[in-house]
């Protein structure tokens, strides 16, 4: 019988730009990691990071106590939390918590729960941070690769990223707002443009032809979002210089991560990543805002180590 149980579930990027909501790529680049022990009774949260120890306002916290109602769970659990995905930067930190407690739960359990419902578990956690349920972070981190969310039927689809697919992004060091996801999905316009939808959503259409034909050049070059990108990136200080910098320097596509304020770039192991991270620096420089820059690839979901 299982007593314990560790897991690590990587960061992700939401969007890509023209797939609001309903993208997802996994990210070998910063990693959660939570043990979930067997206890006596109740929830019992530790962690040496700044996070909430209350499982009602934590991520992980609020899909165990749902699962453990779910499958009306009589043993109690204590979860240890160790963050390594950056809190509040647009790279799924809440999500990547909630998809490790979720593949951890179902393994402590011997629970056999699908792929699909488990990434319905891990979304309940997004309440405690983002305020709402939304899937595509998660449904990243629990699964892995490129993900599209379908929630009328509920079905998420993966897709494994071309293995020459490179990923840069710069992380600017801003002070993070309070309930910053909230604030970021303010500013979206409630009415679009039918032009502006049929633009996008090509854009996206071609996103998906690009993961299944492995084309990392048709993924880059149909990143682009005039939608959601153009109402959020006053948010980000330097965002048109740093895209075009990228841009310049041989990035195929330029978005912001997920909510942000990270700025992702989309290119080929076969251009200099070093060269794209370097411009998106000094993009950001020409708002006197420094940044982190960080080249990697897609990554698998969560897995039990």
């Amino acid at each position: 019988m299982v007593s314990s149980v560790v897991v690590r579930a990587p960061s992700s990027t939401a969007n890509l730009g023209p797939g609001f909501d309903v993208f997802g790529l996994a990210l070998d680049a910063f990693y959660d990691e939570i043990r979930l022990e067997k206890s006596d009774h109740g929830i019992k949260i530790q962690s040496s990071d700044t996070i909430p120890l209350v499982p009602e306002k934590n991520s992980a916290g609020l899909v165990v106590k749902e699962m453990t109602k779910k499958f009306k769970i009589k043993s109690g659990v204590v979860l240890k939390i160790k963050k390594g995905v950056p809190a509040g930067f647009g790279m799924g930190s809440s999500a990547a918590s909630a998809a490790a407690a979720a593949v951890a739960f179902d393994a402590l359990f011997e629970l056999n729960i699908d792929s699909n419902t488990l990434v319905k578990f891990a979304g309940i956690g997004e309440r405690a941070s983002a305020g709402s349920i939304h899937y595509d972070n998660v449904a990243a981190s629990t699964l892995g690769g490129f993900v599209i969310v379908r929630t009328d039927p509920f079905n998420v689809i993966k897709i494994e990223p071309p293995k020459e697919l490179v990923l840069c992004i710069a992380i600017p060091n801003l002070d993070i707002p309070m309930k910053k996801t909230q604030i970021s999905r303010s500013v979206l316009p409630n009415e679009i443009k039918l032009s502006d939808s049929i633009r996008n959503l090509s854009n996206a259409a071609a996103i998906v032809a690009g993961f299944m034909k492995k084309d990392v050049e048709m993924i880059g070059t149909s990143i682009k979002d005039i939608i959601v990108e153009p109402a959020r990136q006053h948010l980000i200080p330097g965002f048109s210089q740093v895209k075009k910098n990228a841009l310049y320097a041989g990035a195929l596509g330029v978005t912001i991560s997920g909510a942000g304020p990270s700025i992702i770039a989309f290119t080929s192991k076969s251009s200099n990543p070093k060269k794209i991270c370097s411009a998106m620096e000094k993009g950001f420089m020409s708002a006197k805002v420094k940044c982190n820059t960080i080249i990697c690839r897609p990554s698998n979901g969560a897995i039990v180590v």
